[in-house]
């Protein structure tokens, strides 16, 4: 009699879960580990906390797939599920806005007068006098490119998985998976070349650190992304998703397209208009 009284809702009570302090805990410990790791120590630790990571992420979703086969996902609970994927989603905006912030108020005001130290960094001039910048049409294009095909085949998927094509569902996650990986591999080479990388020696230098922390963050987006698509298409290729019920995918896909779209931003003001700044703030 109690349980039906307490099923006589549209909400989700959720069950216990130690997934929450697992999680912080692990991340804790990957951080820890990440300092001692950039402090010249072991990178054994980091390496655990990222293992507790990764697995608390597949429990932790192994328990909601659960949680929406057994039904208690209703139509209001989906709705809610919507409305935190979107306020999430605008969080990380706001996330990127930061970044964007400083790469401009550096670049903008490289030449200020009323602060000494900023002309020092700068040479007074964006990009600052002795960097040398990745050229945008190379690289950077590629990625781009790559990443604006990926944002279309993850739209075949979902529109695949709207008409129960269940090949082109697969087949779309997986092309989009392999163009998410491409993107991280290229990337990966990008930076391994970058002129104004860190190092022990030199401490690295304004445009470096806007940079990498901006492009950094969206390549960790991209990986982040990539393995919510993986968990999608493993889940497709076990029968799950229906066209009527599908928001892990949905989750997934708006996700990717958020993660294009502040990519074009970055290709725009960062790599083009940072690259050729300098004729509009030397002084």
């Amino acid at each position: 009699m109690a349980d039906a009284h307490a099923k006589n809702h549209d909400y989700h009570l959720v069950d216990p879960s130690p997934w929450p302090a697992v999680g912080a805990a692990a991340a804790f410990i990957m951080a820890v580990g990440a300092v001692m790791w950039m402090h010249g120590s072991t990178w054994a630790v980091m390496v655990v906390g990222l293992l507790g990571v990764l697995y608390t992420m597949f429990m932790w979703w192994r328990d909601i797939v659960k949680e929406s086969h057994k039904g208690d996902h209703t139509d209001v609970v989906s709705l809610h599920l919507r409305y935190g994927m979107l306020l999430f989603i605008a969080s990380e905006v706001m996330f990127f806005v930061a970044w964007f912030w400083a790469f401009f108020d550096a670049s903008l005001f490289a030449g200020d007068v009323m602060q000494p130290s900023r002309v020092d960094a700068t040479s007074g001039v964006w990009p600052p006098k002795g960097i040398d910048v990745f050229d945008p049409w190379h690289l950077p294009l590629i990625n781009t490119l790559i990443l604006l095909t990926s944002g279309t085949t993850v739209t075949w998927a979902h529109h695949a998985l709207l008409n129960n094509d269940r090949k082109g569902l697969k087949w779309g996650l997986a092309l989009t998976i392999g163009l998410g990986l491409l993107f991280t591999a290229v990337q990966a080479y990008e930076y391994a070349h970058a002129a104004f990388a860190f190092n022990r020696d030199n401490g690295g230098n304004i445009y470096g650190s806007t940079f990498f922390m901006a492009t950094g963050f969206h390549g960790f987006h991209v990986i982040i992304g990539t393995l919510f698509l993986i968990v999608c298409l493993f889940r497709a290729l076990k029968g799950h998703f229906r066209p009527e019920k599908h928001f892990g995918f949905e989750a997934a896909a708006w996700y990717w397209h958020f993660v294009d779209v502040v990519w074009l931003f970055l290709f725009a003001c960062i790599y083009v208009w940072g690259s050729a700044g300098v004729q509009l703030v030397e002084h």
